[in-house]
């Protein structure tokens, strides 16, 4: 089976993955992806603001690393991007990154629920403990929604990561889904299918099922993201995420180029 481009992986910048770049190129012509795309967590408003987002001096680093993978494989193509976390108020520091390089597309993602916790960090697990379950799932879905209505992005992130650490509400979530993925067809917008949560404790592909199945009847368009932390992680599990996106009823995942998007068949 032909395997759909990787749009989402990360590099030593980050300060919580390995490998260089061109080695992550390097396993995904070693498997026969036909595209990659490096997506590193983008600099935030201040340096300290916590320790896994890329500093503000290594923006242009990055930028040459990915220039020197494509050097390196001139027969794959490697896209340019950022994972950019959406906190209210931080609107205009996102759009002053966008405009710094050419990037071919912003994937938005949410892990704060507020301004100190970023609910899939596993040094605050203990936070969940004390927490309303459904109330931080509803603060999560209602960041995501307000990112996907910002129009500062191409592609949504990881759409239930609050689920990570099987911390699951009793009440129905469905409304909150179904919210979300209006915003995101409203605005135009892809929807990731990650699979680095099978290998996280919830073992699942992130959206669920039922989020993937929601999003089709909606016509949100996908995209496939490993988001490898070291290479051996580039393209892992697509066939399992292929299989749930073509279950849904996808025929076709997305590209991008200079933050436009075309279609192509799975």
């Amino acid at each position: 089976m032909a395997l759909p481009a990787d749009y989402h992986m990360h590099t030593p910048l980050c300060r919580h993955a390995v490998g260089e770049p061109t080695e992550y190129a390097a396993q995904a012509v070693k498997l026969g992806l036909p595209e990659i795309g490096f997506s590193e967590h983008n600099p935030m408003v201040r340096d300290d603001f916590d320790d896994w987002h890329m500093l503000q001096n290594d923006l242009d680093t990055y930028v040459e690393k990915v220039k020197k993978a494509r050097r390196d494989h001139p027969t794959l193509v490697i896209k340019l991007a950022l994972e950019v976390d959406y906190i209210p108020g931080q609107e205009d520091w996102i759009r002053d990154l966008a405009a710094r390089h050419p990037w071919d597309y912003l994937i938005g993602a949410v892990h704060y629920v507020s301004d100190s916790w970023d609910m899939d960090n596993p040094k605050k697990v203990s936070q969940w403990k004390r927490s309303n379950v459904f109330e931080v799932w509803s603060t999560y879905f209602d960041r995501l929604t307000k990112a996907a209505e910002s129009g500062l992005f191409e592609i949504i992130a990881h759409a239930d990561l609050c689920k990570k650490f099987c911390f699951y509400p009793k009440e129905d979530c469905t409304p909150l889904f179904t919210r979300l993925l209006k915003a995101t067809k409203q605005r135009d917008l892809a929807m990731e299918l990650n699979t680095a949560w099978l290998r996280k404790d919830c073992n699942e592909i992130y959206p669920s099922p039922q989020i993937v199945q929601l999003a089709a009847q909606v016509g949100v368009p996908i995209t496939f993201a490993s988001d490898a932390h070291a290479p051996d992680q580039v393209g892992m599990n697509f066939s399992e995420a292929v299989a749930l996106a073509r279950s849904a009823g996808y025929t076709h995942c997305c590209r991008f180029t200079q933050r436009k998007r075309e279609l192509v068949k799975l």
